[in-house]
């Protein structure tokens, strides 16, 4: 979530996409996350929280947890995440339900400007409506911290947020119901959390020349990945897959972060592992597990050694 915005409500381009917001929301009707037995709406949203990653891009070593401020390098240019403790100045304190929502789902700010994809709205879109705001109510549980936001650096011709409605028509749509038809649930629920929550689809597919996803190559691997980093293709083609692995391989590996091999998962990945799968439930991650070894296996021969990027010590 960018940094930056007013307060200004009413812009005729706010109430357009405000009336297709509402369309959004009723669209996506399946897949939540079910709440165990007697858990809290405050324990519901904790779980959501790190199911979608939110400290791993919002939370920085030299600042506060889920305080922002950290880098994120694209080759687009720099995107800083912002505060999304409850801080009524700095952070998202000062929202309502409603511009929650919609900056979720919508990737629109309270005064109606446009956020950058960098912030992945486009698989949040898929959530249904009370996760989101599960998510909105342990978030205000949270100690706000006074951190202000960050500018990114980008160059000159990326900064007129308002060419962001034709990417958003392109491209917004909700992932979470991919497996919508599925008749099997488990494989439901590992689509809502492969696709919406966890949002592996934003790391693992290559993007074509304006940042969109290319569909066709979805979870394929992309050799421009975070931070410049080659991420590998998750699909179960057993060239350059994970098609030998077994369901209980790739379990183990999001519970530990280790590989059939011995080897151990580095960079992102390990942030993800650490911060996000090894925190759901086995049950969950089983169900993640179904989901991505029924996905169709895509060919790609990409070299996903990883590879070592200089970071400037002041972005963190």
């Amino acid at each position: 979530m960018p940094q930056g915005f007013s307060r200004k409500e009413g812009t005729i381009a706010a109430g357009w996409y405000r009336a297709r917001n509402f369309v959004l929301l009723c669209v996506v009707a399946a897949g939540a996350v079910p709440a165990a037995r007697g858990e809290s709406l405050l324990e519901r949203g904790e779980y959501l929280v790190a199911a979608a990653g939110c400290s791993n891009c919002h939370t920085d070593e030299n600042g506060g947890f889920l305080a922002g401020g950290r880098a994120l390098n694209t080759p687009y240019g720099t995107f800083y995440t912002p505060n999304i403790t409850p801080h009524r100045e700095y952070g998202i304190g000062a929202w309502t339900e409603a511009e929650f929502l919609r900056a979720m789902k919508a990737g629109l700010a309270p005064d109606g400007g446009n956020y950058y994809p960098a912030f992945p709205y486009v698989a949040y879109a898929g959530m249904r409506r009370e996760d989101v705001l599960a998510v909105k109510a342990y978030l205000d549980s949270i100690p706000p911290v006074a951190r202000p936001n960050r500018r990114h650096r980008l160059p000159w011709y990326l900064r007129f947020r308002p060419g962001l409605w034709l990417w958003k028509f392109l491209y917004l749509a909700p992932r979470g119901a991919g497996a919508a038809g599925d008749p099997d649930p488990e494989r439901r629920r590992g689509a809502y959390l492969v696709n919406a929550l966890a949002h592996c689809g934003e790391c693992h597919t290559p993007r074509d020349w304006l940042g969109g996803l290319i569909e066709s190559q979805r979870h394929g691997g992309t050799a421009h990945g975070p931070d410049g980093e080659a991420v590998p293709n998750i699909t179960p083609d057993r060239q350059n897959g994970i098609g030998k692995w077994s369901d209980g391989d790739l379990s183990f590996y999001l519970e530990t972060g280790l590989t059939p091999d011995g080897d151990a998962a580095g960079g992102a990945m390990a942030e993800v592992i650490d911060n996000v799968t090894s925190r759901l439930t086995k049950q969950d991650r089983q169900a993640m597990v179904r989901y991505v070894m029924s996905l169709p296996a895509i060919e790609n021969a990409l070299k996903t050694k990883r590879k070592k990027t200089r970071r400037d010590p002041d972005e963190y």
